[in-house]
Parts: structure tokens; C-alpha cells; sequence
């Protein structure tokens, strides 16, 4: 069996400040087919309606998402079991009122130059250009061996109304991992936010994080019903394994969002949804499950303390202890009674892990991690 006694669960704090930074909501990161594309869209979309963009900016969000997305599809490495440093990513945020969509994949170093002046000419022309240039590329040539032509590059800088953003991060002697962050004008006219530059440092560095921990998704936002509903929606296409693995690893998914929702410490007053931290990895053959929510401090030892108490039963006494819990009728909630939890550490098979990182006198990050085997 795997043992997770040494894996640091601190970087699901930084990982929490780092997307709080600059307001990062949905991060997906490995091999991406047709299904997760999907699926990616559907959540987005469905955040977008609830934000009540109008329909014009929805399409040129949407659309430029699309582009991004079969960008990264067409130029991911084959294999599914291709090394996670080679994995692409999609990252979208909304921060001061204007939407950044940021996509990754590898690229061979020898094609660096190429792209690096078609982008840079794409940058340097003004809306007209862009239109003669799009037909210009449409009728004569062929930029890639992968397809496109270069031509949803073209077409991302003609919706989004903005410069195209990108860096080139080496990988190894053959590879590089190329970034490209595209900020939707909202408006007509509207400009990119002169913090662009700043927040795909930022992407990156989270980017590196994800790879030390082998995380697959990650969600950072106000966690209510409606968000579960969702982000539920775009996971449960993504878990493999058996039937019976996949069943296990949804309800700890539902089990742990759910944890987040009703015991969760609310630090915005008037929000619609207790702020909060999701992602799934695969390590060690295992599926890593981490759920990250505030906490007040003087709830902390008593938490402690029951988590502890769980992991010290053996599967019997487990079982025992859950009914008793179950039916102590003179505690009115689960809350107290830590049915969640216990059943957690049941359905799992494994002992959980959890950290407490202090963010003021009054409040603390709270980690629970959980995993279960994929086979």
C-alpha cells in the first residue's frame, strides 16, 4: 500500500493563496479528449449565465475557448501515459471584471522561432489587419503539421480584441512547455489589464505546484449547492478504473465538497457560498482527493482530536462506532456526531490526513486528504 505519511499537504494552502492571488477559479490539467473538452465548456458556461454576461460576450468567451482548447488537443503528446510535465493545461479566471484564458502544451524547441514570429506578427496588427491577414493565411499557406494553419491563433487575437500573451518555459533538451494567455475584451475598445503579464507568472508558478503534487483538476471558489451540481458534472466523466473504484472515488468527492458546504467557515459576509478549495490527482497509483476550507480556531483541537480517534480504529471497531454515532440521538447533527468523516475513513479503507495552516487569530486553512486505490 502507498504511503502518503511524508507528502506535504501544505501546498493545497499555497495553492489556495496563489489562486486567491489573482482570483483563478477552474484549472484542469492532463490529457485532454473530446469528452473532458466538453465538459470544461459546460462548467464554464454555465458560470457564465450565472453571472449574467450578455450572449455577445458569452460567444466571444466561448468561442475563444474552443480554439484554446483544440490547441492544446491538437498538440499534446499522444500517449495517455505521457510524463505529467508533458500534460496540458486550461486555466480560466475573472479578475477586476475581465475574463483570462490561459491554455499550455509542449512544444518541440526546433518550432519555437516560427511561432514566436507569427504570434509577434499577429500582435502587431490592428483589427482590419487581422481580417486580411486570417484570409490571407485561409487561402495560401500552411503554418503547422498539426493542423490550423496558425489560424486559431489568428482568429483567438480577432475575438478577443487583445494581444496575445505567451511564454516558453524549457522542459528538457527537446521540449519547452509554451503558455498562451488571452484576455476577452468585454467591450469594444476595452484593453487588456496591464497586470496580464504579472498574472501568467503567477498561472505558471501554480502550473509547477500541480505537477509536484500530480494534480488533475482543481476549483477554487464560493462552494454552494449549484457549484457542486457542477463541478460534479465535469468530474465524474474524468475517473477511471472499475465501476466499483469509480462509484467509491464519486461519493468521497460528494462526501468532501459537502464538507466544505455545510461545516465550512464563511469569511465574506453576504457571499453566496463558503469559500473553499477542490482537486483530485492521481499519485502512487491512487487517486489523491484534497478539499481545503476555512476554519475557526477554536474548533480545531476538537477536530483533531476525532479525526485521530477514526484512524486510530481498526475496520471492525470502525463499523461499531459509526452505528453509535449513528444512533446517539442526543447529539441532533452530523456535524457533531462526525458521521462524514467516520464514513470517509470507511469508504476510503484508508486513514485520513489533515493540516491546519493559521491565517489569523481568528480563522485557520483546514486540509482533509483522503485516497483510494485505482485498479
Amino acid at each position: 500500500m502507498a504511503d502518503f505519511s511524508n507528502v506535504n499537504l501544505n501546498f493545497a494552502y499555497e495553492l489556495f493563496e496563489g489562486m486567491q492571488k489573482d482570483n483563478l477559479g477552474y484549472i484542469y490539467r492532463g490529457h485532454f479528449d473530446q469528452n473532458i473538452t466538453d465538459n470544461i465548456l459546460l462548467l464554464t458556461e454555465a458560470n457564465l449565465e450565472k453571472e449574467e454576461q450578455s450572449s455577445k460576450v458569452r460567444k466571444r468567451i466561448y468561442s475563444i475557448m474552443v480554439e484554446g482548447l483544440q490547441n492544446i488537443t491538437r498538440h499534446q503528446e499522444d500517449s495517455e501515459e505521457a510524463s505529467q510535465e508533458y500534460y496540458g493545461i486550461f486555466v480560466i479566471q475573472k479578475k477586476e471584471e475581465k475574463y483570462y484564458i490561459t491554455t499550455g502544451n509542449v512544444i518541440e524547441k526546433v518550432n519555437i522561432d516560427n511561432l514566436k514570429t507569427l504570434l509577434e506578427k499577429i500582435n502587431s496588427l490592428d483589427k482590419d489587419a487581422l481580417k486580411d491577414y486570417y484570409k490571407e493565411v485561409l487561402e495560401e499557406g500552411s503554418i503547422s503539421n498539426k493542423g490550423g494553419a496558425g489560424l486559431g491563433l489568428i482568429d483567438m487575437a480577432r475575438k478577443s480584441g487583445n494581444k496575445l500573451l505567451f511564454e516558453f518555459d524549457p522542459i528538457d533538451d527537446k521540449y519547452s512547455y509554451f503558455y498562451l494567455h488571452t484576455v476577452p475584451a468585454l467591450a469594444e475598445g476595452s484593453e487588456a489589464s496591464e497586470g496580464s503579464d504579472e498574472s501568467l507568472k503567477n498561472i505558471m508558478n501554480i502550473h509547477k505546484l500541480l505537477n509536484v503534487g500530480s494534480v488533475r483538476l482543481i476549483f477554487n471558489g464560493l462552494f454552494n449547492q449549484e457549484s457542486l451540481l457542477n463541478l460534479l458534472g465535469t468530474i465524474k466523466g474524468q475517473i477511471t478504473g472499475s465501476e466499483s473504484v469509480k462509484n467509491k472515488v464519486f461519493y468521497l468527492i460528494v462526501e468532501m465538497l459537502q464538507n466544505i458546504i455545510k461545516h465550512g467557515t464563511n469569511i465574506v459576509p453576504d457571499s453566496s457560498g463558503n469559500p473553499g478549495l477542490f482537486l483530485i490527482g492521481e499519485k502512487m497509483g491512487h487517486y489523491v482527493i484534497t478539499t481545503g476550507n476555512y476554519i475557526m480556531n477554536n474548533k480545531i483541537d476538537k477536530l483533531q482530536a476525532k479525526i485521530d480517534n477514526i484512524n486510530s480504529l481498526e475496520a471492525e471497531d470502525l463499523d461499531k462506532h459509526y452505528i453509535k454515532s449513528l444512533f446517539n440521538f442526543e447529539i441532533d447533527d452530523s456535524k457533531e456526531s462526525g458521521l462524514g468523516i467516520i464514513d470517509l475513513r470507511i469508504k476510503s479503507g484508508n486513514k485520513l490526513r489533515c493540516s491546519f495552516h493559521q491565517v489569523n487569530k481568528s480563522v485557520s486553512f483546514y486540509t482533509l486528504q483522503t485516497y483510494i486505490i485505482n485498479k
